[in-house]
């Protein structure tokens, strides 16, 4: 049983990278392998909408990033997605990749549980939350919680460390995720699925 943590920060090492180590710990305690994907500081490429990913089911631009990411879904039992707070909102660069892999691969992460993560300096949390459990939310995810938003303090490098009850936060996180993950793999025989999705547009 893995979870893929997707680190939405260009520093490979900052307060991101250690809140997602705080839930990733706490799988590996509950059993569950983790791995981290840091994004990196070069520049990732949103979607053009050329639509190539509705003939293949993969995203036509295929960069390095997305391609890993894309290898694994298949195996990966769950998601965690991370993100510094950028003026209230993740980093563009990790909304650019969600964009194209929830949009050309969503199918693929669909009934999988999924949690969000924001690090901020101080405001702005909440709003980061919003805008990533979008991808979740959308995608007929389960969005795991914890006992508090899923949100940790820090501005330079290390600073995570001092939120004590934000460390707390997270590794409770860490446990509902690797609990969902493990009931879900506990009882494979499931109900019939809803009903198929109806596209409209707001009018038709």
């Amino acid at each position: 049983m893995k979870a893929l943590l997707i680190n939405g920060s260009p520093n490979a090492n900052g307060n991101t990278f250690q809140a997602l180590s705080m839930v990733a710990e706490a799988m590996n305690a509950a059993g569950v392998e983790t791995e981290i994907v840091q994004i990196g500081a070069a520049a990732v490429q949103g979607c053009i909408g050329c639509r190539q990913c509705l003939k293949t089911g993969r995203c036509g631009m295929k960069d390095k990033l997305y391609n890993y990411i894309y290898d694994q879904l298949d195996s990966i039992d769950g998601i965690v997605i991370g993100s510094p707070t950028y003026f209230a909102g993740p980093n563009g660069s990790l909304c650019a990749l969600l964009d194209r892999l929830y949009y050309s691969a969503g199918s693929k992460l669909a009934y999988k549980p999924g949690a969000t993560v924001a690090v901020a300096r101080r405001g702005g949390a909440s709003t980061t939350l919003d805008r990533l459990n979008k991808y979740i939310t959308y995608n007929k995810q389960p969005l795991i919680s914890s006992f508090y938003w899923n949100m940790i303090y820090g501005m330079r490098p290390g600073e995570v460390q001092l939120d004590a009850e934000g460390a707390q936060t997270l590794r409770h996180l860490g446990q509902n995720m690797a609990w969902m993950m493990q009931c879900i793999a506990a009882g494979p025989a499931h109900p019939e699925l809803g009903e198929e999705r109806a596209w409209t547009h707001f009018i038709r």
